[in-house]
């Protein structure tokens, strides 16, 4: 029995030293392996997988469920939970999104660096730890957004340095006028030579009159006739009216037209300056015609929207003046100018009056033309039969603008025309004339004619006198 007892001791000593070698023949075994498959520790930053995943560490698997990644010359695409190696190649693909290793090259890593560093590829980049760093990336992006400003910078200075090339700045092409004694004048400077051209002893009669011809081109504009008031130029004109010579007369009459037109400025100075009486004078006495033409243009724009003037036109008699025009020999150019000149005068103060406006600077307006009696002066001194019998001139331009004055008068004229025998044929002729006219436009494919126009003007007039 204490046999048997001694043989199971031996028996169980052997058998605890066999299980002694074999636990160390298994530990030299595995410390003899290549520690290049050794797992390694996986960076928090290459266990991160694509948003809205969960990711995976070691600590959340098993050492068992890893797979290890085997790599070679080539870039492989490294899957989520695969271990990496020590010492490979790593970096991310911009175009997959994808982790991608391989084996190191044999060559340099300090070439091999370089020659990344020289890579333009902006698809793929390496993300190991012989590649950029954060920091690095940030500061060549910067660099990069700095060469582009740099390049824009240098586009415009080009742009403008082409510019300089096929332009040439004006402070150098004055000075080439200077030299060549062509420096370019303001209008303000050349009307102070054209005026003290014609105010100057020393200048001759035709000189005079070419610094008047120049100077009504440049005072029809407004602010050039304003310039000309300042200069003391406005006041020389209306002496001028004062020459004994008849074509200083008309040109400074010209002048004076121009300036006056529709500028209420210089409308106000000159009757001041006393333009209407010198120009009513002229219009009153013997003159050429030249003359008489030139001071009617200039007292139309004077008298044209200044109800001022307008009234005193009428108190220094001169609707008396114009009157007598149509007495004159030789003044039959003049007679269209003036019934044009009325029939605007009336119809700007009707179309004033039927305005329905209530600002005060128009009611002000409509209370001076309140003070100009020019329709019962009209009635007064018959212009009823002196506009009426212009009827008979052969010009159908003089009869358009007759017409026209015939039937802004016939509200105030009706009882005079009505028992003109005169104007009655003379209209009756005209719609058979201007009957026959219309039909050959209507026949040339012209139905809204000129010549329809005027028919239907002379029916109208024919009709109110029925």
């Amino acid at each position: 029995m204490s046999h048997c007892i001694r043989l199971l001791s031996i028996a169980a000593k052997f058998s605890l030293l066999v299980f002694l070698l074999s636990a160390v023949f298994l530990c030299s075994s595995l410390s003899d392996r290549n520690p290049e498959f050794a797992l390694t520790k996986t960076e928090e930053s290459d266990l991160k997988e694509e948003k809205g995943k969960e990711s995976v560490t070691e600590d959340d698997a098993d050492a068992e469920d890893l797979e290890v990644f085997y790599p070679t010359n080539r870039w492989q695409t490294v899957h989520p939970g695969q271990a990496i190696p020590a010492g490979l190649h790593v970096r991310l693909n911009l175009q997959t999104g994808e982790k991608e290793a391989k084996l190191p090259d044999n060559t340099n890593e300090k070439s091999d660096m370089k020659d990344q560093k020289k890579r333009k590829r902006l698809d793929k980049v390496d993300i190991d730890s012989n590649s950029f760093t954060s920091q690095e990336l940030k500061e060549a992006l910067a660099k990069l957004k700095e060469n582009e400003k740099t390049k824009s910078t240098m586009e415009v200075k080009a742009n403008l340095e082409d510019v300089r090339k096929r332009f040439r700045p004006i402070e150098e092409l004055k000075a080439e006028f200077e030299q060549l004694n062509m420096r370019i004048e303001t209008d303000y400077e050349i009307m102070v030579k054209l005026i003290n051209k014609f105010n100057s002893s020393d200048s001759t009669l035709d000189e005079k009159i070419a610094a008047l011809y120049d100077l009504e081109y440049y005072v029809h504009q407004v602010d050039n006739a304003k310039d000309f008031l300042s200069l003391g130029g406005l006041q020389l004109m209306i002496d001028g009216l004062n020459s004994t010579e008849a074509v200083m007369k008309e040109h400074a009459a010209f002048v004076l037209g121009a300036a006056l037109s529709s500028n209420p400025k210089v409308q106000i100075e000159a009757i001041e300056g006393g333009a209407l009486q010198k120009l009513l004078v002229i219009l009153a006495t013997e003159q050429p015609l030249t003359v008489k033409k030139k001071a009617l243009f200039a007292l139309s724009s004077m008298l044209r929207h200044f109800p001022y003037a307008q009234q005193q036109f009428l108190k220094l008699g001169g609707l008396q003046v114009l009157r007598n025009l149509f007495k004159e020999k030789g003044m039959e150019a003049l007679y269209v100018r003036v019934v044009t000149l009325l029939y605007d005068l009336i119809m700007e103060k009707m179309l004033l009056e039927g305005a329905q406006n209530n600002e005060d600077q128009m009611e002000e307006k409509v209370q001076q033309y309140s003070q100009v009696k020019l329709v019962p002066a009209v009635v007064e001194q018959d212009w009823c039969a002196i506009v009426s019998n212009l009827l008979a001139l052969p010009e159908h331009d003089t009869r358009e603008k007759v017409l026209k004055t015939v039937s802004v008068l016939m509200t105030f004229c009706k009882d005079r025309y009505r028992g003109d025998q005169r104007l009655n044929i003379t209209l009756s002729m005209l719609r058979s004339e201007y009957e026959e006219l219309a039909a050959e436009e209507q026949r040339e494919g012209d139905k809204d004619g000129y010549f329809k126009e005027l028919l239907g003007s002379i029916n109208t007039i024919i009709q109110e006198l029925r």
